[in-house]
């Protein structure tokens, strides 16, 4: 699907929220639900943040990391991997506790799916690091370069527009996972709709504007990861004329 066919559905989509603002059936609960999106995009991009931080740390340790780091990378990754992110939430919340160390429910909620977020993505980065053609490294070797410069001139610039496209999906799987941290008290878009059909059974135009506004954010998203792979891969070919 191309950028344009994203662009077209995601002015439609606030156009839909657009009509529906009018309506009072809507319009009343759309206040409440725009603080609830707000605090899910906070979560969102603090945990990809640290998704990606964590990927790319944990990729470069199991390639290329001592033996200690490797095994430390390793146990981070398939403990993230193969456990529910739910459990994780809740073992942070209400376990960590009991241990002396207690953290908000916010930190929480950043922490727990950036880490889990970045255990699938650092076989992304580790898949595409590897996946650069043997000849780039040879090359660089024969230029007397430090791993250190082949992997921050060549061997990454290459890497990077093989990870944009799966790190993208795995955002908006962030993204949608973030419906999960009002489970621990947070007041996210998720918890605001919970509440206010509790609270009035309005369940349509509840979650029909939640539905709009996931699928506003997922859009954009979508659409910024687009943009980001074109220039990237402009990039690239740009180097490679040269």
């Amino acid at each position: 699907m191309g950028i344009g066919t994203l662009v077209a559905m995601l002015a439609a989509a606030l156009a839909v929220i657009g009509v529906l603002a009018t309506q009072q059936a809507y319009s009343l609960f759309l206040p409440g639900l725009l603080q609830g999106a707000v605090l899910t995009i906070e979560i969102a991009i603090l945990g990809s943040l640290l998704a990606v931080i964590m990927g790319v740390l944990a990729a470069l340790a199991r390639l290329y990391g001592p033996a200690p780091l490797r095994w430390l990378a390793t146990v981070y990754v398939e403990i993230f991997r193969g456990t529910s992110a739910l459990v994780q939430l809740f073992w942070l919340f209400f376990v960590l506790p009991q241990f002396g160390v207690t953290l908000n429910a916010f930190l929480v909620a950043v922490v727990a799916l950036g880490l889990n977020v970045g255990a699938y993505g650092s076989e992304v980065v580790r898949g595409a690091i590897l996946s650069v053609a043997r000849g780039q490294w040879e090359a660089c070797t024969a230029l007397n370069m430090s791993r250190a410069q082949m992997l921050r001139r060549v061997i990454l610039p290459q890497a990077v527009v093989a990870m944009i496209p799966p790190w993208g999906n795995l955002f908006i799987e962030l993204l949608k996972s973030t419906s999960l941290v009002s489970l621990i008290t947070l007041a996210d878009l998720a918890f605001k709709a919970q509440q206010m059909n509790q609270n009035t059974f309005k369940t349509i135009p509840i979650f029909t504007l939640v539905l709009l506004m996931y699928l506003v954010m997922s859009l954009v998203l979508t659409i910024g990861m687009r943009l980001l792979e074109r220039r990237a891969s402009a990039g690239l070919a740009r180097g490679k004329a040269a």
